[in-house]
């Protein structure tokens, strides 16, 4: 008798934390799509098209968070360094910092995608550009 009683409120403690929890999921808020972009202005942002919002717009859009670090949850910061040639091609994609789990690669190959326009003669310049992992 004790065990059917006990199965019986277990069973009832289950569907009641069930109910909750499903009550609990159906009222939050819709997350907002703001894009991620550093607190301080990258300076190479100055030669996209658009600007800094522009250039990460496009980052966050080309985005594909690699499978091994989404099973794993991993985030944090990548940062790639690159060259920014006179004539507004890259070359030269470093990753000096790497979250793990393929996110450094890519990053890179984001920043690969990047087009720039040309600083002019005499401007060419390394530059570094965080990238964001965030689940």
């Amino acid at each position: 008798m004790k065990s059917k009683i006990s199965i019986l409120f277990l069973l009832f403690a289950f569907v009641s934390f069930t109910a909750t929890a499903q009550t609990a999921v159906a009222k939050q808020e819709p997350k907002e799509d703001k894009v991620w972009m550093p607190s301080k202005p990258i300076p190479v942002a100055e030669y996209y098209p658009g600007g800094q919002e522009a250039m990460y717009t496009f980052i966050d859009k080309q985005l594909n968070y690699p499978a091994m670090a989404r099973r794993n949850r991993v985030q944090g910061e990548c940062i790639i360094s690159f060259t920014l040639n006179e004539d507004g091609s890259t070359s030269g994609f470093k990753i000096l910092k790497n979250a793990g789990a393929g996110t450094g690669e890519e990053a890179q190959r984001i920043a690969q995608l990047l087009k720039f326009k040309a600083p002019g003669p005499g401007f060419g310049m390394v530059v570094s550009l965080p990238i964001a992992f965030k689940l």
